[in-house]
């Protein structure tokens, strides 16, 4: 085989590999497009968007894992409520 067949067998097969990358980017870009809509459905029916995505992330984690986030986020928000400010303490 020639450089020239190497380079032709080698090449129609990247193009059939970047092809295909970019069917699949024009089909994420369709899907996003599609959830942009049901994003916009639910805020024209009053519902609050960035509770919704706050819920499409919770429902990915485990049990576990959601149960450990919540705890700490308890923790550190009671953290912060026990401590004393800064400004307030350089006041006083």
């Amino acid at each position: 085989m020639s450089d020239t067949d190497t380079a032709m067998i080698a090449g129609g097969r990247i193009r059939s590999i970047v092809e295909r990358i970019e069917q699949l980017d024009t089909e994420i870009a369709e899907l996003n497009e599609g959830k942009k809509e049901v994003f916009a459905e639910a805020k024209g029916e009053g519902f609050d968007v960035k509770v919704i995505r706050e819920i499409i992330k919770l429902r990915k984690q485990d049990k576990d894992e959601r149960d450990e986030h919540e705890s700490l986020l308890d923790l550190y928000m009671r953290a912060m409520d026990q401590s004393v400010p800064e400004e307030t303490a350089k006041a006083a």
